[in-house]
């Protein structure tokens, strides 16, 4: 069967088949919104560094997901997980679990295992109306996968979610819901990776809602293949006491953008965000978080590093809200970008919006050029150029992958950005 494109109402029909009956209102839902809603263009602030050459309508979605690839490097310096779950362009194609009795790991359309407490939040916490991308995940997320925590039950080993793009000329919507019952623990990493020869729409989308005094990671692996345009919606909301370690590395795609919002609702909850990208050629690497703070108490923390080389381009915009009720909030949010090449552009525009006087608030962005007095420092101790310059890179992301959620990853991610880099010196792409 080949697939269809959006806006034949007999592809939505159609996706409804298999569907569990709790989720099809949400799906109309969905469906009459991306109807109503235009592709974004750079007249929206959302979007002003954005130039969508595509619109979703004619996107056409597979109609079953591709053969898997291979683990790759990142699955393979997880290790032993706890659970794995494998994504094909939008369809759950395997699970694997040996977690404990409490905890549910379990495809959407596995109607009959999904607790009522995931029903009554699926898909509530990402505003279908942020943009067409938010409704058409809405509207045609025909399969995703569940993971509902019991009260006090800690998983220690990562669960890992393998999301992929396979089939070349679609469009897919992988999905994943996250429950943490008061005092849980979890942590899960979400692989989001396709080949370079396949050109393809992911509209990921993935939610936790975590209880009070629960803990949660969240660990995202951005290496999608040079062909794949990606938008992915990320919400957290956090209850009292509650914590969020969020970790976010950005190294593939042709356009990736991050639409994250975390939101500290309940007294004394906290977040810290951490993330790494590093964008080459023509690749466009785009993020928008909003951290909101409500409860009293509360604190957060965002520390993202980027690099961009040849005619890449990056884009941060950030928002620390502090709704007036949030007393005694501590919150900062830093950007740090290297511009590698005279014709690579990175824009950082960190925000604040405080409606609260008792707050201790700070934001810091830069966007420069290797240190001419590091280089000169360390090639007048005898390093050639070339080396000075990786020392200088690797030293500059060390930082921020050292204090990603999950320690396992951080030498594929190092030996990444390390490969990156040494590849455009050889080519002569480096100014």
């Amino acid at each position: 069967m080949s697939p269809v494109t959006l806006d034949q109402q007999a592809t939505f029909d159609r996706s409804l088949e298999g569907s569990p009956l709790w989720l099809a209102d949400l799906r109309r839902e969905g469906l009459a919104s991306f109807g109503r809603q235009s592709m974004p263009t750079q007249k929206l602030e959302h979007w002003r560094y954005i130039d969508l050459d595509f619109d979703l309508a004619d996107a056409r979605i597979a109609p079953a997901g591709g053969r898997p690839l291979p683990p790759g490097p990142y699955v393979e310096a997880l290790g032993e997980v706890a659970a794995s779950a494998t994504i094909v362009d939008g369809y759950v194609v395997d699970m694997q679990s040996t977690l404990p009795t409490g905890v549910i790991f379990v495809s959407i359309r596995d109607d009959g295992h999904t607790p009522a407490v995931v029903r009554s939040l699926f898909g509530q916490t990402v505003d279908v109306g942020r943009d067409k991308f938010a409704a058409a995940h809405r509207a045609f997320a025909a399969d995703g996968v569940v993971l509902h925590v019991g009260r006090s039950i800690v998983v220690e080993a990562p669960i890992l979610v393998d999301v992929q793009a396979i089939t070349d000329g679609a469009v897919s919507f992988p999905h994943l819901t996250v429950v943490l019952e008061e005092n849980a623990q979890a942590s899960v990493v979400v692989n989001y990776r396709s080949d370079d020869a396949t050109d393809h729409v992911a509209i990921p989308q993935v939610e936790a809602v975590v209880g009070d005094a629960a803990r949660f990671q969240l660990t995202t692996l951005q290496h999608w293949g040079r062909g794949t345009t990606a938008t992915v919606h990320e919400s957290v909301t956090l209850g009292r006491d509650a914590s969020g370690r969020i970790g976010e590395v950005g190294l593939g795609g042709r356009l990736a953008r991050l639409d994250l919002r975390v939101e500290m609702l309940g007294d004394g909850s906290s977040s810290e965000l951490v993330g790494v990208s590093f964008g080459d050629r023509d690749q466009t690497h785009d993020y928008r978080v909003v951290m909101r703070h409500v409860g009293r108490n509360t604190s957060s923390d965002v520390f993202l590093k980027g690099a961009v080389e040849d005619r890449a381009s990056s884009v941060f915009t950030g928002l620390l809200r502090i709704e007036e009720e949030a007393t005694r909030t501590s919150a900062f949010e830093t950007n740090r970008n290297l511009v590698l090449s005279e014709e690579a552009r990175a824009q950082s525009v960190p925000n604040l919006e405080i409606l609260c006087n008792d707050v201790i608030c700070g934001h810091g962005s830069t966007v420069g050029q290797l240190g001419e007095e590091h280089l000169y420092y360390l090639m007048s101790r005898g390093l050639p150029k070339d080396r000075a310059e990786r020392l200088l890179v690797r030293g500059f992301f060390a930082e921020a992958i050292d204090r990603l959620p999950v320690a396992a990853i951080a030498r594929p991610i190092k030996e990444a950005v390390h490969t990156k880099f040494v590849a455009a010196q050889e080519e002569g792409r480096i100014r």
